[in-house]
């Protein structure tokens, strides 16, 4: 915790949260700009470690990038926020162009809209009853809540809980893709989704279909062959849906790893990209278009700063950045910089690098910045993201959303 952090608003919101009330993510954020206000126009060098840094040139790079090869197709972007978790960085995208923003968790939604995000899709479903009465109030205050749902009973309870509210909630249909959520293409997404819209509380909007198996397939004629061949019962029922009178003005799905892709799906609307943002290892080695080695259609724009803090063996650095700064997903980070080194974060407070070769020699105090595995979990670890530009702090964004998992 920098010295400058307000400790009093931080212990009063540390006792609110131990005596079992909701911190609100303003009283959140307010604390945290406080004391992180003096980070501005700090060098990216002087941070303490393990901090969360944003090269801003880069994530206005990938802001840009990211609607190039849509132009025209009358496909838009619907970025997915459980990305970066940043009411700041949604209104980033809603100014690229994006046509709303996806939430994974109600959570999620709750602090998106409540912040300023006025058009915010869950792409995950409420079944519990606390879940669907949060997700009708939430409506009731924000006409851009859309809810999904992948089964009658849930319909129906939707269906009611609309009623008791008092309000009539936007929902879409989610067809299952991978037999991870969703409900079957054909006649039982088709029977779904005229249950919706005969329901005098809920409004059909459309559907989604996320093929999350496709979006790390290396090798880009590879990806999109098993693309479009995955979604052929889901077109089928999409032309279904539509011969039988019902509203497709939603058709929202794919990610990342397919976003070049996704406008030769009929009647497509808009694409769920996420990681694009930042960029992680993951989405790095799986190639592109242009390079079949490396996916570098987006820069790498978000890193971790960690510190070497033990040198005392051959060929072995030991850091600050254990899976509490980086996750344990895998490949292993990769250390800007120096090629040869592997970098394991498998400890909880340690980070491990083991090389044959280096590029300098490293001493303990010594910095080093690493691309992260996966980004999307490595953020929900931390509190803020530094905004880097020319190796200083420009800005400092509070992660709103940080443990919204509910």
């Amino acid at each position: 915790m920098p010295s400058s952090f307000n400790r009093r608003r931080f212990l009063q919101a540390a006792a609110l949260s131990g005596a079992g009330l909701w911190v609100t993510p303003q009283l959140r954020a307010s604390s945290i700009s406080d004391g992180l206000h003096a980070e501005i126009g700090k060098s990216k060098w002087e941070l303490d470690t393990p901090a969360l840094c944003l090269d801003l040139d880069k994530l206005e790079h990938n802001l840009k990038a990211a609607s190039i090869p849509l132009q025209g197709s009358g496909v838009g972007l619907r970025p997915h926020v459980k990305t970066h978790k940043c009411p700041e960085l949604a209104q980033m995208q809603l100014d690229h162009g994006a046509v709303g923003v996806c939430a994974a968790k109600l959570s999620e939604s709750e602090v998106m809209l409540e912040n300023g995000i006025a058009s915010v899709l869950m792409t995950g479903v409420n079944v519990t009853v606390p879940k669907i009465r949060r997700a009708m109030e939430l409506r009731k205050k924000h006409a851009g809540f859309i809810q999904a749902v992948d089964n009658p009973q849930n319909a129906r309870d939707l269906q009611e809980a609309a009623r008791v509210a008092g309000i009539v909630a936007d929902v879409v249909v989610d067809i299952d893709v991978i037999r991870r959520s969703g409900v079957p293409a054909g006649q039982p997404a088709l029977q779904l989704a005229q249950l919706v819209d005969k329901s005098p509380n809920l409004r059909f909007r459309g559907i989604l279909a996320y093929d999350g198996g496709v979006q790390h397939v290396k090798g880009f004629e590879a990806r999109k062959t098993r693309c479009l061949n995955t979604f052929e019962p889901v077109v089928a029922t999409y032309h279904l849906m539509h011969q039988a009178g019902l509203n497709m003005e939603i058709f929202s799905g794919g990610g990342t790893g397919t976003y070049d892709m996704m406008h030769e799906i009929p009647g497509f609307t808009d694409v769920q990209v996420g990681s694009y943002l930042f960029m992680d290892c993951q989405y790095l080695e799986i190639g592109g278009a242009k390079n079949a080695e490396r996916f570098d259609d987006f820069e790498a724009a978000l890193t971790v700063l960690t510190t070497v803090i033990n040198t005392n063996h051959s060929g072995r650095l030991i850091t600050d950045g254990g899976s509490k700064a980086f996750t344990l997903n895998k490949p292993n980070g990769w250390v800007i910089g120096e090629p040869d080194f592997v970098y394991n974060a498998g400890s909880d407070e340690y980070g491990t690098i083991t090389f044959t070769e280096a590029n300098r020699n490293y001493r303990v105090g010594d910095p080093l910045e690493v691309i992260v595995p996966h980004c999307d979990p490595a953020v929900n670890l931390y509190d803020v993201i530094y905004g880097i530009r020319n190796d200083k702090v420009e800005r400092v964004l509070p992660v709103l959303a940080r443990g919204k998992s509910v």
